[in-house]
């Protein structure tokens, strides 16, 4: 997996935004598109506020960082105006933001239908199992990496942060469990696991027995996916892949009908 490290101080702006890309690092392109001078300048701005370029004046640069921040979390391109000086400034953010992280912990059917939609719709996916007759890469072609391992020999060595999505389909308590313990306490955004109510239920009171609240057990979706009556593993796929389109997007996955149109 790879680590965040700085860009050659030799390359170009272009060059580091290239860079940033092929290393799927979230990062905006800031570009002045209208103002009384510096049009066509251009600031390169990543996660952390950590900058590559400049805008003048100085007092736009400090403004467009701090926007830029804001819509890289939010995922969304936009222009905004300043004023400095009493003068007036147009500011392009492209933004490309970091593709999401899904670790998919048991290579079932289900795992390999959701693998493939999941790549589709722009999740950096990875995937693991213990078992040798499982964990083939072939089975998942559209997946970054086929780890071979227990969830607490791989989980430590992977990024858990904000923008990874973590989903349990072994049906195995020797895999559920640990992966549990170990994405509990993380930031992660989403934690989906599959099973029945009942081995929720099971789940949930072993770990409350080694000490997690239930604050941290109410992250757990499981049953895991949208109510959708899916049966079949793409179905299983399509249903998982729903919910977490709805809590990285702030949908309640209800039919759109249903909705209240929204009044611009």
């Amino acid at each position: 997996f790879w680590k965040l490290s700085e860009p050659d101080p030799s390359m170009s702006l272009f060059d580091v935004f290239r860079d940033y890309l092929d290393r799927e690092i979230g990062v905006v392109l800031a570009t002045v598109v209208a103002g009384p001078r510096g049009v066509g300048e251009k600031l390169l701005i990543r996660a952390g506020g950590l900058v590559e370029g400049h805008l003048s004046p100085p007092a736009l640069e400090c403004s467009a960082t701090e926007d830029a921040s804001t819509l890289l979390e939010e995922e969304h391109s936009a222009t905004q105006d300043y004023e400095i000086d009493d003068e007036l400034y147009s500011v392009f953010f492209d933004v490309f933001p970091a593709p999401p992280q899904l670790i998919i912990v048991g290579a079932s059917n289900a795992a390999s239908a959701l693998c493939s939609f999941a790549a589709r719709a722009g999740y950096r996916v990875i995937v693991c199992d213990a078992r040798a007759a499982f964990a083939v890469p072939e089975h998942f072609p559209e997946a970054k990496q086929v780890l071979k391992g227990w969830p607490q020999e791989l989980l430590p060595d992977l990024s858990l942060t904000e923008n990874t999505y973590v989903v349990l389909l072994s049906h195995d308590a020797r895999f559920d469990l640990p992966t549990l313990e170990h994405v509990l306490p993380s930031p992660v955004r989403y934690i989906g696991a599959i099973g029945s109510s009942r081995t929720q239920a099971q789940r949930f009171e072993r770990l409350r027995d080694e000490g997690y609240s239930d604050e941290q057990l109410a992250r757990v979706h499981g049953p895991v996916g949208l109510d959708i009556g899916a049966r079949t593993p793409e179905e299983i796929a399509i249903a998982i892949l729903g919910e977490m389109t709805a809590v990285r997007r702030g949908g309640n996955g209800g039919f759109l009908r249903d909705r209240k149109s929204r009044k611009s």
